[in-house]
């Protein structure tokens, strides 16, 4: 250990000859008095926006048993992939360019209940044993041999999934489904880039309103609204509304469903089956709602939480302002960790006629106007301000993304700022250690510091044990 210690101060006063100007200054001392600045790349520049585009659309698909490979990635979510159990759907993304599928999320959608809970549950075709590989293999034809499986799932009970895939060096993904739930599978399969992290990634947990207005297969969804307001956008989306149940489902429920999602958002949209006919239920409501916020913190992703619709049910409309009022306080309590979704409660007392005929549930109009208020209310508190945010999954001064900062990254990094071209970063933003949105010799001297830190911390408590 302490010759990787001496390694890492080594490796850090290799750089100490380069001068720097203040800041990130105040944290380096008066040493700092001239500066570099490289430009990040452009691709870079354009993920640390938050756009995780959708790369696979449209490209060659192939299915082993089906011909409706190429309904798994058109442009509608009402066609599907469908098949016998024991199928596969395959991508050829060789002619996407390489620096945008480096690393790619993997999103499916199955238009079944989220989840099996709840009195109205309705699930068919889902995929319950499955693979998700990779494949060398040149572009053209559908290799038969050389898959390579980096994810096993058994026993799915979710309605959609997403998965984080390393494919660089790859030009093929495919999703095996060795068994599904009635021997049938349909679905749609997105792959996005995700090379520099993952920010456009969305799950909408809630109830029967949810799970109306978040499916993506009728009507304009959620990811076209978002990307009509700004083209660079088109965030994956599940859709985790379950009908009839309530926060206190939700609060059970939570730390599960979140142990296998990786998505950046997630949404939280209890309340109305809590208000309907007990005005005195508010607390509860709450709790649980804070202890989902809580959960979606303590997982490492960004909560948001949108105002109870308001309604003309004689049970229901009465009470949801006992209930909006936690949420305000809620939003007090968090500040800016907790995300204000859409005022669904100003909406529909602007908008009555958007209820169906129960005062409660929108019409598919009443729907519409839901989503296209979600990506407004989504661009204006998320993607105005996603620039800002560190990409989910890195580590601080990780510039070769193999988990830790280290003196490897100090070199990389440096070599990078001198303009050596083979210096490729895996990732941008995690040598962005000022939080400024460039690369410049601020960020090395805070590497360096970092890595010294780190060094004196490790022999401090190898002297304390």
């Amino acid at each position: 250990m302490k010759k990787i210690t001496s390694a890492l101060l080594a490796a850090a006063a290799a750089v100490s000859s380069i001068t720097f100007a203040a800041p990130c200054a105040d944290s380096f001392g008066a040493e700092l008095t001239s500066v570099t600045e490289v430009t990040a790349p452009a691709a870079a520049k354009t993920a640390y926006e938050g756009a995780n585009p959708v790369i696979s659309r449209g490209v060659p698909a192939y299915s082993g048993k089906s011909d409706s490979a190429s309904m798994g990635n058109d442009e509608h979510y009402f066609t599907s992939w469908s098949a016998s159990s024991g199928d596969y759907l395959a991508y050829d993304l060789s002619g996407v360019p390489q620096e945008q599928r480096r690393k790619v999320l993997a999103a499916w959608y199955n238009l079944s209940s989220y989840d099996a809970l709840g009195q109205y549950v309705s699930r068919s075709a889902e995929p319950e044993d499955y693979t998700i590989e990779i494949n060398k293999a040149a572009g053209g034809s559908c290799p038969e041999s050389g898959w390579e499986v980096v994810e096993t799932v058994t026993g799915n009970g979710y309605s959609s999934r997403q998965h984080i895939v390393d494919m660089e060096g790859y030009n093929w993904i495919r999703m095996n489904v060795t068994k599904a739930l009635g021997d049938r599978v349909t679905l749609n399969l997105d792959i996005h880039d995700v090379s520099e992290g993952v920010f456009d990634s969305w799950i909408f947990f809630g109830d029967s309103i949810t799970a109306g207005g978040m499916v993506n297969a009728y009507g304009t969804s959620f990811a076209n609204y978002v990307n009509r307001i700004d083209s660079r956008f088109f965030p994956a989306q599940e859709n985790g509304g379950i009908g009839g149940i309530t926060s206190k489902d939700g609060k059970e429920n939570i730390d599960r469903w979140l142990s296998t999602c990786n998505a950046h958002f997630v949404s939280i949209a209890y309340g109305t089956n809590d208000c309907w006919g007990n005005p005195d239920n508010a607390q509860s409501y709450y709790s649980n709602t804070k202890y989902m916020i809580d959960a979606v913190l303590k997982a490492g992703k960004v909560p948001v939480l949108p105002k109870i619709p308001s309604s003309t049910n004689k049970d229901v409309g009465p009470n949801t302002g006992y209930y909006n009022a936690m949420i305000d306080k809620l939003y007090e309590e968090y500040g800016d960790k907790l995300v204000h979704g859409p005022d669904f409660d100003a909406l529909f007392k602007e908008y009555p006629e958007g209820l169906s005929s129960d005062g409660v549930h929108p019409s598919s109009e009443g729907y519409e106007a839901m989503k296209k208020l979600w990506a407004e209310t989504a661009y204006e508190n998320v993607y105005k301000k996603i620039g800002a945010q560190t990409p989910s999954g890195y580590v601080k001064g990780d510039v070769n993304d193999d988990g830790e900062a280290n003196a490897a990254d100090l070199v990389l990094l440096s070599k990078f700022l001198l303009g050596d071209k083979s210096a490729k970063l895996k990732s941008w933003q995690a040598g962005d250690l000022c939080d400024d949105g460039r690369l410049d010799t601020f960020d090395l001297a805070a590497l360096r510091k970092l890595i010294i830190e780190q060094g004196e911390s490790a022999t401090s408590a190898r002297t304390n044990v």
